[in-house]
């Protein structure tokens, strides 16, 4: 990501765009709200990349509430506002309809990146996303 933001978001090649795509059960779309809400404290990075570090299977129990409102404590964020935010379901439609419309477009796992409408599955090297780009600048 680092790369690809230095070479193309950076320099304005590429838009890129974060949409939540929660298909493995309640933990899934709690993790992707929650990610919603450290956003409105500028944090959404920062939670991500804590989510990921935090994976341990699916649905048993690493995304559960409490440990998602721990997460937000142990980067700091602002505990009584992010905990409301959660609570609140806030995010809920806007998660639902992100996978909605992913589902939509035959998308079924994740990391799932669309370049142009070509789609791309998985946390693949630098190089091959380099080549979707340079294809589709070659093509303007």
């Amino acid at each position: 990501m680092r790369q690809i933001d230095a070479k193309y978001i950076q320099t304005g090649v590429v838009r890129f765009g974060y949409a939540q795509f929660s298909f493995l059960g309640p933990e899934s779309g709690w993790a992707s709200e929650a990610s919603e809400c450290a956003n409105d404290q500028n944090a959404f990075w920062q939670y991500h990349d804590k989510l990921y570090a935090s994976q341990k299977g699916e649905n048993q129990g690493a995304f559960s509430k409490d440990n998602l409102k721990k997460f937000a404590a142990d980067l700091r964020l602002n505990t009584a506002a992010f905990n409301a935010c959660l609570d609140s379901g806030k995010y809920t439609k806007l998660v639902a309809d992100d996978s909605t419309a992913f589902e939509s477009l035959g998308v079924q796992s994740t990391p799932t990146f669309l370049v142009n409408g070509k789609e791309l599955q998985g946390a693949l090297p630098f190089d091959q996303f380099a080549q979707v780009i340079e294809s589709e600048r070659a093509k303007k």
